[in-house]
């Protein structure tokens, strides 16, 4: 069985569906019978062209006219480090022209080829671009000796010439040439479609574009191009794994016809969580002071000098919670329930935020400033797991007081680590952490600080112990030797069927 796997969401981030792609395409390479090769496609950019993929046409190309096709693959995936305004109306001109040709060309029946990139003297890209942030080290040689191919179109592209075809007639998406390849796997619903021969699978996170666009950014774009690719690919029978039953009942409210194509099958947990019986708090200052987002420390800094707050190394008592900042995520509900169990019996507790700064942070940040600069509150970014293993371990409580999720990464991650979770009572928190969280309203801040408050009371030390040992049981269910069969059933069932056209 041979897999073409989008690779696009591992070239950025540390979390959630960046970690989820790097840890399928490693996954599925370790199954028997299956050969998993890698799409490389950027969300903005337009690449460079790779090496033929017929093995004939590439037998007469010279050495060194492959190593310079390949090097140009590698530099248009990089973002450009300085781009003037000139750079960027040629940026545009040229994305404009490709998305023009690209609807032309599929109007007329062409497909999108697929080139060949070969990692053989490119291993450092591949390795650091694409898998280091969430594989370990002896990964390295498996996916640097893997199979890639490169698609051409920038995705957003694909996504903007759709909906803007739309407007005239209908939503016209391309045709990649994927012959050869008996299932096509993209990450969320994919802007574009497959050979005939090929079978599409999407792995399906979240209807949160269709079913709470409220919290989302750009809403009428991320709205409308999610809801037309998904309708694209339920109509040329695509399959769909999704990451929880949650997201899997979210899915067939909109497109019930799916049904018979789509399982669950929950995310995989990262290697790098686990429990360390001998885990210290020693470093824990350090990391606070190492890893804290310089943009909120310098507005934190204007309000005047930073006050001193009892170092947690000596005695750990914080909530952390780990989410990028964006409305959706409820951080301003917890830091409301925070305030209220300072005011309440915990003076000493702070606060860890670890995360990037999302869409519509601006007021979320404000609201978090005052603390900050007194050093009670410590927003964090571009946290390794190493040091988030050990956040999690001796956490007070990670709390995941989200409004809607699609699988809930950080608490499990945090049970791996022997932390105690609460969370926001959403069906989705309920399945995949079963009776091994806490749970709250996340919509009442009086029941999130008394739920909280349960956990880091000093007589709460057998209900901790207890979540503990759930933790520990539950977050096995999502390791890859537990999730890999579960796909490896899916794919060869939706192998088997014949693709459309």
């Amino acid at each position: 069985m041979k897999i073409l796997l989008e690779l696009r969401p591992a070239l950025d981030g540390h979390a959630g569906i960046p970690q989820e792609t790097r840890l399928l395409f490693r996954g599925l390479a370790q199954l028997p019978g299956v050969q998993v090769d890698g799409l490389l496609q950027s969300s903005q950019q337009r690449l460079a062209n790779g090496l033929p993929a017929d093995d004939a046409e590439l037998s007469r190309w010279p050495l060194d006219k492959r190593i310079n096709r390949l090097s140009r693959v590698v530099v248009s995936l990089q973002p450009s480090e300085t781009m003037d305004w000139l750079m960027h109306v040629q940026r545009a001109l040229g994305l404009t022209l490709s998305a023009a040709a690209m609807v032309a060309g599929t109007l007329l029946g062409r497909r999108q080829p697929l080139t060949r990139f070969e990692p053989e003297g490119f291993e450092d890209f591949v390795w650091r671009a694409l898998f280091a942030r969430t594989l370990q080290p002896e990964d390295f040689a498996a996916v640097t000796t893997a199979h890639y191919r490169v698609a051409r179109v920038p995705w957003t592209t694909a996504h903007v010439s759709a909906l803007l075809m739309r407007r005239l007639a209908t939503a016209v998406y391309p045709r990649l040439d994927t012959l050869g390849y008996d299932l096509m796997l993209a990450e969320t619903p994919y802007p574009g479609r497959v050979s005939g021969s090929t079978r599409l699978v999407v792995r399906y996170h979240d209807a949160i574009p269709l079913l709470m666009p409220h919290t989302i950014s750009d809403r009428s774009y991320h709205q409308a191009s999610h809801f037309h690719a998904l309708r694209r690919n339920v109509r040329d029978g695509a399959w769909f794994a999704c990451v929880s039953e949650a997201s899997r009942q979210d899915l067939l409210r909109v497109f019930p016809q799916a049904e018979p194509r789509a399982v669950t099958i929950p995310n995989m947990v990262s290697p790098h969580y686990f429990f360390e019986a001998d885990s210290r708090p020693t470093r824990i200052d350090e990391i606070l002071r190492t890893r804290a987002n310089r943009q909120v420390e310098a507005k934190a800094a204007a309000l005047g000098p930073r006050e001193a707050a009892a170092p947690l190394a000596r005695g750990p008592s914080y909530l952390l919670m780990v989410s990028t900042l964006e409305p959706r995520k409820n951080h301003l509900g917890l830091l409301a329930a925070w305030e209220q169990l300072r005011a309440n019996g915990h003076p000493d507790l702070q606060l860890v935020l670890v995360g990037m700064l999302g869409w519509d942070h601006k007021a979320i940040v404000a609201k978090l400033l005052p603390w900050v600069a007194r050093g009670l509150v410590h927003v964090l970014e571009d946290v390794p797991a190493a040091d988030l293993r050990l956040l999690y371990r001796h956490a007070s409580a990670t709390v995941c007081p989200s409004f809607g999720e699609g699988f809930g990464f950080s608490g499990v991650e945090a049970m791996r680590c022997g932390g105690v979770v609460a969370a926001s009572d959403l069906p989705v928190h309920r399945e995949v952490y079963g009776d091994a969280a806490q749970y709250f309203n996340p919509y009442s801040v009086a029941q999130m600080s008394a739920s909280m408050g349960q956990l880091i009371d000093a007589s709460a030390h057998s209900r901790r112990a207890e979540l503990v040992a759930l933790g520990g049981q539950v977050a096995a269910r999502y390791l890859p030797d537990k999730i890999l069969p579960g796909w490896l059933t899916f794919l060869r069932a939706a192998a088997a069927k014949t693709g459309t056209s």
